[in-house]
């Protein structure tokens, strides 16, 4: 049989319940070893005595010859506090705590600037999860210049002190690291490229006096986007008139207004603003949420 041999890594002691079998000279706690394997592995859980009777919590597996006790393809019903002991006196020799799951893939990075150009978000994810805890090291680099990415999240951190219409990339590192390995992302980008506003705020919709098929429409850019004098959006407005499924869209206006024309008298219609940067650099932000209204109808 081929066996899988796992180093434990140093963590804090687990615990096994006394279970009234031999224990009690070690006391009702019994200080635990982690061991950390890939799930879908043969797993051994070594003991360093010969012969010896292997429980699981408060359960008797039985007996198992030296090294240990093979656990063929663990799965996540395997993970658990192990304890092994002198088959006749129920002496405890080791007791293991088993943690299953998977070393870090390269985590998938993505990096957006809602207040360009103030500060950089970015989040990453591991695929597959790991389901292990995993620390994270986040850390950018733009030209010689190195810095670490302040953590806003367990998988997320955010940076500063930008260089605006810069030709030289920034580039962010974040290295994953758990029991079972370590892996490293990296994603390269020009500011201007990542540039994502944040969804325009406080849309207004209104009737116009004396206008049946007319509606106005005001909302305020992102409170999140510092200097829009200097750095101006445009705006892409969507509407649909009620129970009507399919979205009309138009845009872009540069203005934080925009009267709507020929819309239908009477109907209750339903309107969400975007934004992008004016330059058309970037991604447009999320639409905005909906607001309604309906056009003039007479005194």
């Amino acid at each position: 049989m081929k066996w899988l041999w796992v180093v434990a890594f140093v963590a804090p002691a687990c615990t096994v319940p006394y279970n009234g079998t031999g224990d009690r000279d070690n006391g009702d706690r019994a200080r635990c070893a982690p061991q950390h394997s890939p799930l879908g592995t043969e797993v051994l859980l070594q003991c360093p005595g010969g012969l010896a009777e292997w429980r699981w919590g408060g359960t008797v597996l039985g007996t198992s010859p030296a090294p240990g006790l093979a656990l063929p393809n663990a799965s996540l019903a395997h993970e658990g506090n192990y304890s092994c002991h002198h088959p006749g006196t129920g002496e405890t020799w080791a007791t293991i705590c088993l943690r299953l799951g998977y070393p870090p893939s390269p985590p998938a990075i993505e990096c957006w600037a809602t207040s360009y150009p103030q500060a950089v978000n970015c989040s990453w994810a591991l695929t597959p999860d790991p389901l292990l805890d995993t620390d994270f090291v986040a850390t950018y680099r733009h030209g010689t210049d190195t810095g670490e990415c302040e953590r806003t999240g367990p998988r997320s951190c955010s940076f500063g002190d930008l260089q605006v219409f810069s030709l030289t990339p920034y580039v962010v590192n974040v290295t994953a690291v758990n029991p079972l390995g370590i892996a490293s992302g990296i994603l390269p980008f020009l500011l201007e490229n990542i540039i994502k506003p944040d969804p325009p705020e406080d849309l207004r919709v209104s009737p116009i006096p004396g206008e049946t098929t007319k509606l106005l429409l005001e909302w305020s850019p992102p409170a999140s986007w510092p200097f829009p004098e200097y750095f101006p959006l445009k705006y892409h407005l969507r509407y649909t008139r009620d129970n009507d499924s399919v979205p009309t869209t138009i845009g872009p206006f540069e203005p934080t207004s925009h009267i709507l024309t020929d819309v239908e008298p009477g109907t209750l219609h339903h309107i969400q603003v975007a934004a992008k940067e004016v330059a058309d650099f970037g991604e447009s932000s999320a639409w905005s949420p909906p607001a309604s209204g309906t056009p003039w109808e007479g005194p």
